[in-house]
This record gives C-alpha cells, sequence and structure tokens, in this order.
C-alpha cells in the first residue's frame, strides 16, 4: 500500500503542489506579472483532466507498469533540467578565463514543465491500475488510503517549496525535492519488481519437480 501511495504522492501531490507554486515561481524567477503568472498556472492545470483519461487507456493498452516506468523516467529527466539553476561559470582557457551563463529562458521552462504536468497525469491514471490487481478483495480502502496519501502531497509539498527557498536562497531548489522524490519512486519500483521476478523464478522450479 505504501509503495502505491508514495507514488501518487508524487503524480498526484507534487502536481496540485506546483499548479499552486508555478505563478509564485513565474513571478519570481522571470518576473511575470500576476496575471500572466495566474494564467499559465491555471492552463497547467488542464492535463489534470484531460491526459489522466488517456493515462487510463494507455494502462489497457500497453499496462500500468511501462505506463509508470514512463512516467518516472521522463519526470527524473525534466525534474532534473528544471533543477538547474542560474549560473554564471568562469572556467581556465588556453588564452586566458572563459566566462559562460547558464539559464532555462521562460518558453523552454514552461515547456518542460507542462511536460512533467502531461506525465504525471499519465502516471495518475497507472497507479489505481494496479491496486485491484494487487488488493482486489480491499479496492476500496486502500484506493481511499492511496488518495488521501497524494491529497496530502499537494498540502504539504508547497510548504516544503517555501521551506527549502528560505534555506537555500535557490529558486529551483523545489524541483530539487521532486527530483529526489521521483528517483525514489522508480528506484522502489524497480526494485520490487525485481524482487517479484525473482520470487517467481524461485517457485516455478519448485512446482515442476512437484508435477514430476
Amino acid at each position: 500500500v505504501w509503495r502505491f501511495a508514495f507514488y501518487y504522492f508524487f503524480v498526484f501531490g507534487a502536481f496540485v503542489a506546483l499548479s499552486l507554486w508555478l505563478p509564485r515561481y513565474l513571478i519570481g524567477v522571470y518576473g511575470f506579472n500576476i496575471a500572466t503568472a495566474g494564467m499559465i498556472g491555471a492552463a497547467y492545470s488542464i492535463p489534470a483532466s484531460i491526459f489522466r483519461a488517456y493515462g487510463g487507456v494507455l494502462s489497457d493498452r500497453i499496462g500500468a507498469r511501462t505506463v509508470l516506468y514512463w512516467t518516472f523516467t521522463v519526470c527524473a529527466v525534466a525534474t532534473l533540467v528544471l533543477s538547474l539553476p542560474s549560473a554564471d561559470y568562469v572556467v581556465r582557457g588556453i588564452s586566458g578565463p572563459i566566462a559562460f551563463h547558464f539559464e532555462i529562458g521562460p518558453l523552454a521552462f514552461i515547456a518542460v514543465a507542462c511536460m512533467l504536468g502531461f506525465f504525471m497525469s499519465l502516471g495518475k491514471a497507472a497507479v489505481y491500475k494496479h491496486i485491484p490487481v494487487y488488493y482486489p478483495k480491499n479496492v476500496g480502502a486502500v484506493g481511499g488510503m492511496v488518495g488521501m496519501i497524494g491529497g496530502l502531497g499537494g498540502f504539504v509539498l508547497p510548504i516544503a517549496f517555501g521551506a527549502l527557498n528560505d534555506l537555500t536562497g535557490v529558486w529551483s531548489s523545489c524541483f530539487m525535492l521532486l527530483f529526489v522524490i521521483v528517483v525514489g519512486c522508480l528506484a522502489w519500483m524497480h526494485l520490487s519488481i525485481r524482487r517479484m521476478e525473482r520470487a517467481s523464478m524461485a517457485e516455478t522450479p519448485a512446482l515442476s519437480y512437484a508435477a514430476e
């Protein structure tokens, strides 16, 4: 139960948190006015209603596990990119110091953030696709627990984003936190699957021997 709750904490809770946090981020980092930042934040939430249904279709077609692998992998790359803060670098070149500036522009940021939201939405349906398979007799109870943890993510994460801003002084620290969470989801899922596969392989020879 906790594994799926952790998945949903990211795909739903982090999605809600970013919907709330994006306007403040756009104002603080890129100097957007309140109206524009608010419209972008509202537009970001559109995938929650549209592409979640598509995530359900994909889960039926190619499997929820495959959808979650794609979700966590793409989200890990996206949060890693978005976590890179603007910086000025100076390197020692052959002819002397070479200075250059790195920054993710507003259009690139919005594009990557929307891609992040799209894959989060696909993952929401994929998480719930697993529940009746793993807990066929407790679908309601497990689904309620998973949904509760996901909802708490939408409450806790914005507070964590603000606390990280105060502690680090870096705007992109919120995406650093999300990167850690999604890598944890991906690692937990992969290790759990590998453990189940090993257990299944160990049972198969025993059953074959009994049949002989």
